[in-house]
C-alpha cells in the first residue's frame, strides 16, 4: 500500500484525522509530550507554530511533531519538554513510514534538528537510520540526561530506606519543620502560592508562566496534577508540581524560597511527594526530567541519555561549513 505524506501548520486538520486524533491523546499517549493538547499549548502561549509532518499507509499513521526555524526545521519542543519521539500507530511498519517521512522532507528544509530524544525503544535510533536511508547526512550526539526512579514494587519506606544517608538524617531533622499540603486538582489560590514561591527562589525567571498554568488546570481537571506546597506557619516556602499517568510520575517544577533554604522544605515536600506517588498511585516509574542537578542523584537510581540528531542536505552549498564543524565536532568528540 502506498505511503502518502503531509504537512500541517493547522491543528485543528490533525484533529479532524480520527485515526491521528486517537493516537494524539490519552490513553494512547502515554506522556503529556506526545499530546495534541500540549502542542495546542505550545502554539498559544509560546509562539510555536507547528509543522506537523505525517506519514500515512492505510489505517497507520507516523507523526514527527516540527516546527520551522526560519530556513531550517526543529523539533516542536521547549524548556518545559522532557522529550520529543517520534509517534506511530500500533502495528504500523515505522521503518518504512519514517524512512518516506524523512526522503519527503527533503523537499521542506536542507537541515533538520530533533532534540532532545529518548532511545529507550530505539526512537533515535529509528530516525537516525530513516534519514540516512533518505540520503541526509546525519549526526547523532548526546545533548542531555534524564534521571529516573524505577520503583520496582517498592514501598516508600523501602525506597527510603535505600536513600543516601545524608538525606535521610536531614529528612529525620526538619520534617518538623514545614507544614505540607497536596492536591490533586487545580485550586486558584493553590497556584498563586506556587508563583509566589518561584518569584522567591533561586529560579531564574519563569519561561511561560501562561504555559504552565494552562498545562496545570488541564492536568487538575483530568485528575493527573499533583500540587505540593510546604509552610512555615502560613508562608508558602516551597512548592513542587507533578503529574501522574499511565504508572509514571513526572517531576515538571520545583522550588523554594531563598530564605527557607535551613529548614530543607523542599526535601520534605520532596518526600511527601515520593509517598505519595509510591504508595497511592503506584507507579513504576518517577521521571525527573532532563538536567543533571547533582540532588537529582539523591532521589533518583537511573541516568537515561537524550539525543541530539542534526541532519543536512549534503548537496545544499550553505550546509557544507556547517557539515564541516558538525563532522569535526564528532572526531573531536570521539577523540
Amino acid at each position: 500500500m502506498a505511503i502518502v505524506v503531509t504537512y500541517h501548520d493547522d491543528l485543528n486538520e490533525v484533529q479532524g484525522d480520527p485515526v491521528m486524533a486517537e493516537l494524539l491523546r490519552a490513553p494512547h499517549a502515554r506522556a503529556p509530550f506526545d499530546r495534541l493538547d500540549w502542542w495546542r499549548m505550545l502554539e498559544k502561549h509560546c509562539g510555536h507554530f507547528p509543522l506537523i509532518a505525517v506519514a500515512r499507509q492505510g489505517q497507520h499513521r507516523a507523526v514527527l511533531p516540527l516546527l520551522r526555524k526560519q530556513r531550517d526545521i526543529v523539533a516542536l519542543a521547549n524548556w518545559y519538554s522532557f522529550r520529543v519521539s517520534p509517534l506511530a500507530t500500533p502495528g504500523a511498519d515505522t521503518p518504512a513510514l519514517f524512512a518516506e517521512l524523512a526522503a519527503d522532507l527533503a523537499g521542506q528544509a536542507p537541515r533538520i534538528t530533533v532534540s532532545p530524544l529518548p532511545n529507550e525503544n530505539g526512537e533515535t535510533v529509528l530516525l537516525e537510520q530513516a534519514f540516512r536511508k533518505a540520503g541526509w547526512t546525519v549526526f547523532r550526539r548526546q545533548c542531555d540526561v534524564n534521571h529516573v526512579l524505577p520503583v520496582n514494587g517498592r514501598s516508600f519506606a523501602e525506597y527510603m530506606a535505600e536513600r543516601p544517608g545524608p538525606l535521610r538524617t536531614t529528612l529525620k531533622r526538619k520534617a518538623g519543620k514545614v507544614t505540607v499540603s497536596l492536591e490533586r486538582h487545580f485550586n486558584p489560590e493553590s497556584w498563586a502560592a506556587y508563583e509566589a514561591v518561584y518569584a522567591q527562589s533561586w529560579k531564574g525567571e519563569e519561561g511561560s508562566p501562561a504555559f504552565l498554568r494552562a498545562f496545570a488546570e488541564a492536568e487538575g481537571a483530568a485528575g493527573r496534577l499533583r500540587l505540593g506546597l510546604a509552610f512555615a506557619g502560613d508562608e508558602p516556602v516551597a512548592a513542587q508540581f507533578w503529574t501522574v499517568e499511565h504508572g509514571t510520575a513526572f517531576i515538571h517544577k520545583l522550588a523554594h524560597t531563598e530564605a527557607s533554604k535551613p529548614l530543607s522544605p523542599g526535601t520534605t515536600l520532596s518526600a511527601a511527594l515520593f509517598e505519595e506517588v509510591i504508595d497511592r498511585d503506584h507507579v513504576d516509574l518517577v521521571d525527573f526530567g532532563t538536567g543533571n542537578d547533582p540532588y537529582k542523584r539523591d532521589w533518583m537510581e537511573l541516568v537515561r541519555p537524550r539525543y541530539q540528531l542534526e541532519m543536512y542536505r549534503s548537496k545544499w552549498p550553505g550546509n557544507w561549513l556547517r557539515i564541516f564543524r558538525a563532522a569535526l565536532r564528532q572526531t573531536l568528540g570521539k577523540g
